[in-house]
């Protein structure tokens, strides 16, 4: 899942040495936590948050042979 996250985020973005993804993982759950150059943060929200939509649609449907959770967070360095 955190390749899938970053291939995606590197697309988006002008600054793609800056997407770092850490990955977290329990019993029930995987959590992602996507973080990007803070000049980059708009392409990867989108408008009305389209675009992090699209990519937590993408993870989920990818995570569903994993019997588990899958949250993606993006966070911001500020």
């Amino acid at each position: 899942m955190k390749e899938l996250v970053e291939v995606i985020a590197r697309a988006l973005v002008d600054h793609p040495e800056g997407v770092t993804v850490t990955e977290t993982e329990d019993d029930r759950a995987i959590r992602l936590v996507l973080s990007v150059d803070p000049s980059d943060m708009g392409k990867v929200i989108g408008k009305q948050g389209r675009i992090a939509k699209a990519i937590r649609t993408v993870v989920k449907a990818a995570a569903v042979d994993t019997d588990k959770k899958v949250y993606v967070d993006i966070e911001d360095r500020n």
